[in-house]
């Protein structure tokens, strides 16, 4: 029987980026848990490239425990990696590897825990998770939430394995992410006052942004211990246009993200970056009538806030010995699971996220062998157990 390590390795030699198919991998996933008599439901996107997986592993009738993982991982292009990225590297005991902590080497350890589980009579099942494209904003999962609301039994809690150095973490913050249109009048740039700048038009909608984020962090007076960063935050990733230098453009597009806390309604934030849009395109109205700013929400997904009294909480926190929960700054699909399916979820996976999305990417061997551990003490508990209400 293949250890957590080993699984990791072969997870890591596939390049899921999420740009690139995951179904090479999915393939030695299906076969793997099929060479320990483990049926698995393969749920493909339109064109069959990709691939969300479920299974369950004992009792098919009753609720049980859910191990959650994402598939993909993100680019190395750019980043001066001195290890091969998709090579695992063994060295001064760290694993090196593109996708290691973020979050191949969960979704490795849940593999090796459900091959454990086929060889025991377990009295609650265990169920596992695995879905693509979370990296790009949780937009996989969809079709796995999908299978989860038709099945006749659900799974009771929600393990997702993002990296938090096993601590237990309950809370982290919701997710939009917009793209705004802006809408000027095109000219050539010896003319220039006679067009309307749609840069220029951008540039005012950033100021706004700043602006609105400036009073979020004035007027928030939560508790600073949540997280390094516990207030809603509003994020400018990208300004592009598409005009030769001497072209006054006519389109400049801005990408902006929303990360909220449970406190705010990105919602109302966006209707205010509304009312303030319209205020900078009417003072260009009678310049130009097409002057706009038009926004389009692109992606999103829920916080997640699993109350501290839920069963779920104190159970992961015996399997690792924890006496306190966290809240974790990036998001999840943790909150789809508690949000749509109502199944009570929190997040406790090995590694840190600090090694996440950067060159040379790593995660410590006593972390994995730890998640193992952990892993290990609930096949114990689903095999003689019930699970608390």
């Amino acid at each position: 029987m293949p250890n957590a390590q080993e699984i990791l390795e072969k997870l890591i030699s596939f390049d899921t980026t999420s740009r690139n198919p995951n179904s090479e991998l999915m393939d030695y996933v299906t076969d793997l848990l099929a060479r320990y008599g483990i049926t698995s439901t393969r749920i493909p996107n339109s064109d069959g490239s990709k691939a969300n997986l479920y299974c369950t592993v004992g009792p098919q009738d009753k609720p049980g425990v859910m191990l959650s993982g994402h598939t993909d991982v993100v680019p190395v292009e750019g980043q001066a990696w001195t290890y091969p990225p998709f090579a695992m590297t063994e060295n001064d005991g760290k694993l090196y590897g593109r996708g290691t902590a973020d979050m191949k080497g969960f979704v490795a350890c849940a593999l090796n825990a459900a091959i454990s589980a086929s060889q025991c009579k377990l009295n609650t099942p265990l169920h596992l998770a695995f879905s693509y494209d979370e990296e790009i904003g949780c937009v996989g999962v969809h079709s796995l939430l999908t299978l989860l609301n038709n099945s006749p039994v659900k799974p009771a809690m929600c393990i997702v394995g993002e990296p938090t150095s096993l601590q237990v973490a309950t809370r982290h913050k919701g997710k939009t992410s917009i793209l705004a249109r802006c809408i000027g009048k095109e000219g050539h740039s010896a003319l220039a006052p006679n067009a309307l700048n749609a840069i220029h038009i951008a540039c005012e909608l950033v100021t706004a942004i700043k602006a609105k984020q400036e009073k979020i962090i004035a007027e928030y007076s939560g508790d600073e211990a949540l997280t390094d960063v516990p207030f809603t935050t509003i994020h400018v990733g990208r300004i592009v246009t598409d005009q030769a230098l001497n072209i006054v453009p006519n389109l400049c597009t801005v990408n902006f993200e929303i990360r909220h806390t449970e406190h705010d309604n990105p919602t109302d934030i966006l209707n205010e970056l509304n009312q303030t849009a319209d205020t900078i395109v009417a003072r260009y109205r009678q310049q130009a009538p097409e002057a706009a700013i038009e926004f389009d929400v692109w992606n999103a997904y829920p916080g997640l806030n699993t109350e501290g009294t839920t069963p779920v909480v104190d159970f992961v926190k015996s399997l690792v010995g924890a006496n306190t929960t966290s809240y974790v700054a990036f998001g999840t699909e943790g909150g789809l699971f508690s949000n749509n399916c109502g199944i009570p979820t929190v997040v406790c996976g090995p590694g840190s996220m600090e090694q996440g999305h950067k060159p040379d990417e790593f995660i410590a061997v006593s972390q994995l062998h730890a998640c193992e551990a952990m892993l290990g003490k609930l096949v114990d508990y689903l095999g003689t157990e019930s699970l608390p209400q």
